[in-house]
């Protein structure tokens, strides 16, 4: 039915060490960040985290979208100091053409793939398509915090 296998080993002199380890404390961060996700409730979760790191948040569901709210930030003088772009975005224009729009308004755009896909090729080799840092889905506070604190 099975192997049990009991394993022996020597007690330790040593002080025990403990094992909890201690919250990182959330960098807070300015700027405004504009999010690009077909789904309301990715949108929803990635407004709240942003701004309780400090960030004012734009969020819009495609490319075309993105587009112009980039654009619009860049002629009213409230340009965006990053951009997450979901990967994909069913029926609209997904990250990485996105990025290849955006870039030429601003070729010095601050820009973080997102995406669920994580076996996907960009996602893995994405400075090589042009972003600056990757996220994946679903990610959590601290994973936000530290991606854009590395980009910014």
């Amino acid at each position: 039915m099975g192997t049990t296998v009991i394993i022996y080993l020597p007690a330790s002199q040593k002080a025990a060490v403990s094992a909890t380890p201690h919250a990182p404390v959330p960098l807070s961060g300015s700027g405004r960040i504009l999010v690009m996700d077909d789904e309301d409730m990715v949108c929803s979760v990635s407004r709240h985290l942003l701004e309780n790191l400090g960030y004012t948040v734009e969020c819009v569901q495609d490319g075309t979208e993105a587009v112009a709210a980039y654009q619009r930030a860049q002629a009213t003088g409230q340009p965006f100091a990053a951009v997450i772009l979901d990967y994909t975005i069913p029926g609209g224009m997904g990250g990485l053409e996105t990025l290849t729009h955006l870039r030429t308004i601003d070729p010095q755009i601050t820009a973080l793939l997102s995406s669920g896909y994580a076996n996907n090729p960009v996602m893995a080799d994405w400075a090589y398509y042009g972003f600056s840092g990757v996220v994946a889905k679903p990610y959590t506070l601290a994973q936000l915090q530290e991606a854009l604190h590395h980009v910014l």
